[in-house]
């Protein structure tokens, strides 16, 4: 059985590109929120959206206003998911918070409903139990600019049923993305698996002054034929996140070196307002980055 109604809980940024890109693939889609504030917020971003997909995708006007005109807003959870096939929850990474939405969705979404998690950082087996149906129940995780880094991780726990996995695997090839299935839990799947160490390195190779970001974003470029070096992903990624975790590490392991990434996060960049691509200037100044320049990788 395919999926015909979609909610997304949760109208953040993701939220908002999950609901529009499910809308641009042809799916009705609902989006639940807990207050209109929260709900006007999603509309603007999506009327934004609108834009980046005719020129990011080549859409024509009349594809995105049909897009925004499938999705249907609500504040009231049990009407979001009256008739709905599919949750997918995007709301904070705070563990009480999404138990006690499971508890409120698991009884009121009908019983086939199932239910995606697109957390991050937390696993589908804390909150299976809470769900009330945790054969149905899964984590679903995209990556932000959805329409662009097409990558759809599919990750079960124990008590999913194969078949709700298989399901929801077709549905993310149907909603354009490159489905990825996990057979097992993975703290951090397979993308933050590999993308956090990564950067990492390059934060610790900063802070320890062996080299500046772009000599550091220059080596990755030039040794690997990547098109972005580290810190042009954490610009990406936000530099709030990238000191979320790396202060967590310092207060959990008194780490010396994530202590030094983390002073160095604050008081450089996100005291001074630099928070990345979000307000034009992170490690990098935008919209023209020197690592676009044509003479970056020039020996």
């Amino acid at each position: 059985m395919g999926f015909k109604n979609i909610t997304v809980a949760g109208s953040g940024v993701l939220g908002s590109q999950i609901a529009f890109q499910t809308a641009f693939k042809g799916f009705g889609v609902n989006v639940y929120d807990i207050n209109s504030e929260a709900i006007e917020k999603s509309k603007a971003t999506i009327t934004k959206l609108k834009e980046r997909y005719k020129t990011d995708l080549g859409a024509t006007q009349e594809e995105v206003d049909i897009a925004f005109d499938r999705i249907t807003y609500f504040t009231e959870l049990d009407k979001s998911v009256e008739v709905t096939d599919l949750v997918i929850e995007a709301i904070p990474e705070v563990v009480k918070i999404k138990t006690e939405f499971y508890e409120k969705l698991g009884k009121a979404a009908p019983d086939h409903t199932i239910f995606a998690t697109n957390s991050s950082t937390l696993l589908p087996s804390q909150f299976a139990e809470a769900t009330g149906r945790p054969a149905k129940f899964l984590a679903l995780h995209f990556a932000n600019e959805i329409w662009l880094n097409n990558t759809a991780e599919i990750m079960k726990h124990e008590g999913t049923d194969e078949s709700v996995f298989h399901q929801v695997t077709e549905f993310a090839k149907q909603i354009g993305m490159i489905a990825l299935p996990l057979h097992k839990e993975q703290p951090g799947y397979i993308l933050n698996s590999l993308l956090v160490p990564f950067l990492d390195a390059a934060q610790m190779l900063l802070a320890k002054e062996i080299a500046d970001v772009e000599t550091i974003d220059k080596t990755w470029m030039a040794a690997t034929g990547s098109p972005k070096g580290p810190f042009a992903i954490l610009d990406i990624v936000g530099i709030t996140t990238a000191y979320n975790i790396v202060n967590a590490k310092a207060e959990q392991t008194g780490d010396e070196i994530a202590e030094k990434v983390a002073h160095l996060l604050k008081t450089e960049y996100i005291d001074k307002g630099k928070l990345g691509t979000a307000t034009g200037e992170g490690f990098y100044k935008y919209p023209n980055p020197s690592y676009n320049n044509t003479d970056f990788l020039k020996p």
